[in-house]
């Protein structure tokens, strides 16, 4: 399963809201691990194509464009935060410049307005006062003689002038007041402004519940912080621990691979028959195809009974007795009603309705945690958590009895949380 998200570099959110923030952590940095494992196969490729003359070099436009982080003297990106860097303004400054700044673009803007206004009387005053001037000369001029027609254009011409020149003046004026108003409101804007941040600053109370706040907020960054690198470290841990384990799954295969193969060899000299539940198993039947996700209860019974019941999945090790911590197709929520009042460390193993597998629920002290196994390959392994990949699902179950699950969880199993109703939740999965 973890392959084919790999592969697709996708998971479905139904799925992904089954992970845990441990196994989403490591499950995207094992996907941006295989993503520079890509890039890096393709630039080798490319590189050599090149060598060999497979495919001419690439030319860089001049266009391309590139990013290079600033690194700082730790080695990583470097971040600045507005503030705290030095030769930064403090905050009391900052904020006074701001308050200083809206007040003196509001008073502009009212400025503005005001001006449009002023201007507006102005022109309307002016061009009803030349009209009716206009008018008035034009009912002199019939009055007096043709001969008086020159003397009274220029008559016209310097009124004309001098309602011009007066229009210039209160123009001026007008501009003069509308600059004084704009100075005055922007101090009392300024002023209202002030004192609404004076009255409204935190009382000391505000100003430790702020502060609180700040910290709990800083806290959240850091404990985030703190888990990738824990899901970083564990993944480290766990590939380290399938290295120094990692034969134990495939003694456990191979072992498994010569028990089988005698006990075969057994029947067909002894004619000795098998174990119960696997006898009809035994004999060759029809071919199965796995779809590419459950679709159904009964597929997902006929994937267990073809592919898990030869595997002897849900059986204790070596005996035909099935496992007090195995479980059938049952929900989340049936399997916490039944861990709600075990001890921190019980457990159970249940058939998925998401993946080809089961997901392992575990008490908490307070609350649960569920962990998806995949059995989609030859091997049993935690979807995203642990790398070691086991032979059956006993292995899995009996190597968590002494190795914890996570770092940050420290989960042991400990005491397999068994059935409760009759007949058991997995019964059709046995018929």
């Amino acid at each position: 399963m973890l392959q084919q998200i790999l592969h697709d570099m996708y998971i479905d959110p139904e799925l992904l809201a089954e992970l845990s923030d441990v196994q989403k952590h490591i499950l995207f940095y094992k996907m941006r691990e295989e993503q520079l494992r890509r890039w890096r196969e393709r630039e080798a490729w490319e590189a050599l194509a090149q060598v060999e003359g497979l495919r001419p070099p690439k030319v860089k436009r001049a266009s391309d464009k590139h990013i290079q982080w600033l690194l700082g003297a730790d080695g990583e990106v470097w971040v600045w935060i507005m503030g705290e860097g030095p030769g930064d303004k403090p905050y009391e400054e900052i904020s006074e410049e701001l308050i200083a700044e809206r007040a003196r673009l509001q008073a502009q803007r009212e400025a503005e307005e005001l001006w449009r206004q002023k201007e507006a009387e102005i022109t309307k005053k002016f061009r009803d006062a030349l009209a009716n001037e206009k008018a008035r000369i034009l009912a002199e001029k019939w009055k007096v003689e043709m001969e008086d027609r020159k003397a009274a254009k220029v008559l016209e011409e310097r009124i004309h002038e001098e309602f011009k020149r007066k229009e210039e003046e209160e123009r001026k004026r007008g501009e003069e007041q509308i600059r004084l108003q704009e100075e005055q409101r922007a101090k009392e804007l300024y002023w209202t402004l002030k004192q609404a941040q004076l009255q409204s600053h935190p009382s000391e109370k505000e100003e430790r519940e702020w502060e609180e706040q700040l910290r709990r907020s800083k806290a959240a960054d850091e404990e985030r912080s703190r888990r990738a690198q824990r899901a970083r470290d564990e993944y480290q841990r766990h590939s380290l621990r399938a290295i120094q384990k990692g034969t134990v799954a495939g003694l456990s295969s191979r072992f498994q691979e010569l028990g089988q193969s005698h006990e075969q060899e057994a029947r067909l000299d002894h004619r000795l028959p098998g174990p119960g539940p696997l006898s009809p198993l035994a004999m060759p039947g029809r071919t199965w195809e796995r779809p590419l996700r459950p679709v159904s209860r009964e597929v997902i019974v006929r994937w267990f009974k073809e592919e898990q019941l030869p595997r002897r999945a849900g059986f204790e090790r070596n005996t035909k007795a099935i496992a007090p911590w195995f479980h059938g197709i049952i929900s989340r929520e049936d399997a916490e009603d039944l861990l709600e009042n075990m001890t921190e460390g019980a457990f159970l193993v249940r058939v998925s309705e998401k993946i080809w597998g089961y997901t392992l629920s575990y008490r908490l002290q307070k609350g649960f945690k569920h962990f998806l196994v995949d059995a989609s390959g030859d091997f049993y392994s935690f979807l995203g958590v642990d790398p070691n990949r086991h032979a059956t699902l006993t292995d899995l179950i009996d190597f968590h009895k002494e190795e914890i699950i996570t770092v940050s969880g420290g989960e042991l199993l400990q005491e397999p949380c068994g059935q409760r109703d009759s007949p058991p939740d997995y019964h059709l999965l046995f018929e």
